[in-house]
């Protein structure tokens, strides 16, 4: 069933809260996982991680992390029909947890229920801030294959602190092992 003809349905399920694009029906979006951001009054939604990482210092939230969800698939009837007498009730569906669903995808925290996403394409920056930094530092804008190229940098220089700790018999990498 296509809503697009229809006026009283909207073209799409809910707008970004940064950027106010449309997220459509069964579209891929973002929701920040702190608690005072999913509330029923506020419930950010983002179209992007970009937006949800805009989000983040204006919320001055401590250990944020968003969560990959699915819009519902279609806009909900709008006069919603009575079920028929004849219709058998449906069986109790088995209680499902957040690690069942396909849907959900947790970015930028890692551990248990949700696989942590692939180490070496992450960008490593807070992007924000170091726009910020350097809109700051010189009035210049920032490409976003800075953000490439500094984690790269990042993951080299880490990885070079990981054997420098484990050469020292440490399972704790510190701000030494950085220095050459």
């Amino acid at each position: 069933m296509s809503t697009e003809g229809n006026p009283a349905t909207p073209a799409a399920w809910r707008p970004c809260s940064n950027c106010k694009k449309p997220i459509g029906w069964g579209a891929k979006h973002w929701v920040c996982a702190v608690s005072t951001c999913n509330r029923p009054g506020t419930s950010f939604v983002f179209c992007s991680v970009r937006c949800w990482d805009a989000h983040v210092p204006v919320m001055n939230h401590r250990d944020p992390w968003c969560e990959e969800r699915v819009a519902p698939a279609r806009a909900p009837a709008l006069s919603p029909r009575p079920p028929s007498p004849a219709a058998a009730p449906a069986a109790p569906a088995p209680a499902a947890t957040a690690a069942d669903d396909p849907r959900r995808r947790v970015v930028g925290r890692t551990g248990p229920p949700f696989p942590p996403p692939p180490a070496e394409t992450d960008i490593l920056i807070v992007a924000s801030r170091l726009k910020d930094y350097i809109d700051r530092k010189s009035g210049m804008n920032t490409s976003a294959e800075v953000l490439e190229a500094l984690s790269e940098l990042v993951r080299e220089a880490t990885d070079a602190a990981i054997e420098r700790a484990a050469a020292d018999g440490r399972k704790t990498v510190k701000a030494r092992d950085y220095r050459p």
